[in-house]
């Protein structure tokens, strides 16, 4: 099946001019001006399918908001092939934004002096909906996100969170094929983070909705996507499914042993004593000096173990990892 993003060997470079500090250096700059390339984007290269939810991640400054921005056809590459749904997305803008949705955590589609309420309407023209399909979407959408009070409110007025609601809200109204969130559940609490999440899920499933999702908060990438996109330096170091990233990156598991007797000692070859008490041990085993079943077998063998619990590193560590590569 033809993917429905499809980006290749995308590059961005940024030239912007520096001087030195001063006022001579700043009225020689005038007429005599060095210049500096910054290359946001390397190279980056990837395929989306229809119906895929996504997480793309990567440290500050490593081409997250780049790629978003090129993908949403806010700017246009320096080099390289992207596409998507058919559309060139900067040289076809108009009939493109009206099959996406966008929302910027940093940055609001809102009317400051206006109640989020009043963007909606707008967006109804902009987009053509029908009265039926507008009225029925826009409440399905302020019932989910229990926004009844709050878009009637001016812009300004709102909390980030209550503002964050709304952007979601505007940024789906019109049913897009594909959705790009940029930090969406900033400023959002537990509850409504919640909310936002089972909204996606079931977006998703029911429409078979595109989502592309950047975020800091891996809790999201966790509980929504099944495949993620590590991005660093403006180059793709990771893509692929979320449960193998651990494999690819961390050589250690997580043990946690109860014993029915106290445990005067241990020692196993590439394991590491967390924390100890009389009868329990918190271990980290080297995976790549023995393997978990080898503990487990000499933990049978040798105590008289009540449970034992295997789990993974927290996701946290792994883009840790990845990051400072």
């Amino acid at each position: 099946m033809k993917p429905i993003i499809h980006v290749k060997n995308l590059k961005k470079v940024y030239k912007t001019h520096t001087r030195e500090p001063g006022v001579f250096s700043a009225v020689k700059s005038l007429f005599f001006r060095k210049y500096k390339f910054i290359h946001a984007l390397r190279g980056v290269s990837f395929d989306i399918g229809e119906g895929e939810l996504v997480g793309f991640i990567g440290p500050n400054g490593a081409g997250k908001s780049t790629t978003i921005k090129a993908l949403a056809g806010i700017l246009y590459p320096s080099s390289g092939e992207l596409e998507v749904l058919g559309f060139s997305p900067w040289k076809e803008r108009v009939r493109y934004v009206k099959n996406i949705g966008v929302v910027f955590g940093q940055k609001t589609s809102l009317f400051w002096d206006l109640p989020p309420v009043d963007a909606f309407y707008l967006n109804k023209v902009l987009y053509d909906i029908p009265d039926n399909k507008f009225r029925s979407r826009l409440n399905f959408l302020i019932k989910t996100f229990d926004a009844e009070d709050i878009v009637k409110k001016p812009a300004r007025d709102l909390s980030l969170g209550e503002r964050m609601k709304c952007e979601i809200i505007n940024a789906v109204l019109h049913n897009p094929r594909i959705v790009f969130l940029d930090e969406p559940t900033i400023g959002l609490d537990v509850v409504a983070k919640d909310k936002f999440r089972e909204f996606v899920l079931d977006v998703n499933k029911k429409f078979k909705t595109t989502f592309l999702v950047t975020t800091h908060d891996l809790q999201d990438i966790e509980r929504l996507c099944k495949r993620v996109i590590i991005i660093n330096h403006g180059l793709i170091v990771y893509d692929g499914d979320i449960s193998k990233i651990k494999e690819k990156f961390l050589n250690y598991k997580f043990i946690k042993v109860k014993f029915i007797d106290k445990i005067k000692s241990f020692k196993f070859k590439g394991c590491k004593i967390i924390e100890r008490s009389d009868y329990e041990l918190s271990l980290k085993l080297d995976v790549k000096q023995q393997p978990v079943k080898a503990l487990i077998n000499y933990l049978l063998v040798n105590f008289d173990v009540a449970d034992i619990v295997v789990s993974d590193p927290p996701i946290e560590d792994v883009i840790q990892k990845v990051f400072r590569k």
